[in-house]
């Protein structure tokens, strides 16, 4: 069966607070360990009165200590903020703490503003020294040789299976090259991913994983009617707006009709960069998630939401789960 896992960006929604969407979170995630979710992954974002994952070692190590079984980690970490060092140990005392259950998946961007970047204190240069900075990673999980100088402790010998996160063919290009598995942003920037796809299944190099591993990310929003399910939807379009507006806040209550509160050249942006979206009733996103893999042929799939009311979203990603086991049944 093809794997299906969940991307929270643990979202504040309009009227709640911080502890609120931390709180929904660490439900959400015991809720997809029952419903058969393979990761749970958290996205570190700053600066965004809407998402709460900016500490996103510290909630991860929430969730590893709520579930069980469920792989946990992140979707992902933006390493131009981080020294590799300070990662390693991070993920490596999560590792030493919940073996054999921890993804680092690896972002090039920084996740927030720019202003907000230069407060991280790494400054926009960290971007340039990704490649080198994934390698520094891979070599601080691995066991330490005589003579090493620096070494992660906790981190070393865990060996963190390490994840490439992007949304253009750089990202693609370097986990083939190194042999590591990829997953796509295709939920809000799709305009590469058949070319991503392409390119990194035929350049792939076996390195850390024997195979290509290629991830796609889909919005989803699944309730008991169609109308429902779109005005679910209008939540995150709206967020999506205002964050290209430069306004970013908590996640907006939901309208009937998205295209009632944007001008239509918004609403054909917005529409535009998240068209990888499966919504309707239940046998509705079943076709849709159906088109998906046949067009795509993920050896993964990355399920995403972000819902305004905690009970919807639950509801969601519970049928959410059903459609993808009765797909590969």
């Amino acid at each position: 069966m093809i794997p299906y896992s969940l991307l929270d960006l643990s979202p504040v929604p309009q009227g709640a607070t911080a502890a609120d969407a931390l709180r929904n979170s660490l439900d959400l995630a015991q809720h997809a360990e029952r419903w058969g979710y393979t990761r749970y992954w958290i996205a570190e974002h700053h600066n965004m009165p809407g998402i709460a994952s900016s500490a996103t070692a510290v909630l991860i190590g929430q969730i590893l200590a709520a579930t069980q079984t469920m792989r946990v980690g992140a979707g992902g970490i933006m390493l131009p903020n981080h020294p590799p060092l300070i990662v390693a140990e991070q993920f490596g005392t999560l590792a030493s703490l919940y073996p054999d259950r921890v993804d680092l998946g690896l972002g090039r961007a920084p996740g927030t503003d720019m202003k907000t970047a230069s407060a991280l204190r790494r400054g926009l240069a960290g971007a340039d020294h990704f490649p080198q900075d994934v390698v520094d990673l891979i070599g601080l999980f691995q066991t330490s040789e005589r003579g090493q100088t620096v070494r992660a402790i906790p981190g070393e010998g865990t060996n963190v299976p390490i994840w490439i996160l992007g949304s253009s063919l750089f990202g693609a290009q370097l986990a083939a090259q190194l042999g590591l598995p990829y997953a796509f942003a295709s939920h809000f920037a799709p305009d590469s991913l058949e070319e991503a796809a392409d390119l990194y299944r035929h350049r792939f190099t076996v390195g850390k994983t024997p195979k290509p591993h290629f991830m796609i990310a889909v919005n989803v929003f699944v309730a008991e009617t169609e109308a429902e399910a779109r005005r679910l939807r209008t939540s995150p379009q709206q967020g999506f707006l205002n964050l290209r507006k430069g306004i970013p806040g908590p996640l907006p209550t939901p309208v009937d009709r998205f295209e009632d509160v944007a001008t239509d050249a918004e609403a054909r942006l917005v529409n535009h960069a998240l068209r990888v979206t499966a919504v309707g009733t239940k046998a509705m996103v079943k076709e849709q998630i159906r088109a998906l893999i046949d067009s795509h042929q993920p050896d993964e799939i990355m399920l995403t939401g972000m819902i305004h009311d905690h009970t919807a979203r639950l509801k969601s990603f519970g049928l959410a789960a059903e459609i993808v086991q009765e797909l590969e049944a």
